[in-house]
């Protein structure tokens, strides 16, 4: 018996089911999936020092568990001393079992990591059923040494869905598990 990741398992047994129900589907076809996690990290400070930028691939490479790559830039832009196609950051797709493994990861062990953490915002949707997740420090993941790295940094988590629209995406992320902040305890702020 091949091995199935936890949240893969329980989108095909559990999630698929309940949403299928929820929104009146036809057919089991039509409940959005979770497609991709593109998980990436801009390095400005790369036009002054390029070990930065092999520094970030190497820290999304441990995270992620698959090799990073770096982003280059698409055109010159003068006051940054930027030239087309030097790397200004680093980013990673994940698909299939390697996205399951980090998804349940990141709920799991890394956001609760976070300090004074009270839920994600549920702001970072699209319109088009994609959300976006902003990290401040990339230490809260556990694959990290804190004493080997010489900057903090933040990235990026972007979750690609076939919903096709926000709500539809939003109950997707709930039900594999993302802790969204609770709407009724925002209104006294």
């Amino acid at each position: 018996m091949t091995y199935v990741p936890r949240l893969k398992a329980k989108y095909a047994e559990e999630i698929r089911t309940a949403l299928k129900d929820k929104f009146q589907y036809k057919s089991v076809m039509q409940v959005p999936k979770l497609e991709k996690i593109v998980v990436s990290q801009g390095v400005g400070a790369a036009t002054a020092d390029k070990k930065l930028i092999d520094a970030s691939i190497t820290e999304l490479t441990t995270i992620t568990g698959q090799q990073a790559v770096a982003t280059k830039s698409k055109k010159d832009i003068s006051n940054f001393k930027l030239r087309k196609g030097m790397p200004v950051g680093a980013r990673v797709t994940l698909r299939d079992n390697n996205m399951y493994e980090f998804l349940d990861r990141l709920i799991s062990v890394s956001l609760p990591r976070i300090r004074d953490f009270r839920g994600i915002n549920d702001k970072g949707f699209d319109g088009r059923g994609n959300y976006n997740l902003g990290i401040t420090e990339q230490i809260i993941f556990p694959e990290i040494n804190i004493d080997k790295i010489n900057k903090i940094q933040g990235m990026d988590i972007t979750f690609v869905t076939s919903a096709g629209n926000d709500i539809e995406a939003l109950e997707l992320l709930k039900q594999f598990g993302l802790p969204f902040k609770n709407q009724n305890t925002n209104n006294n702020g």
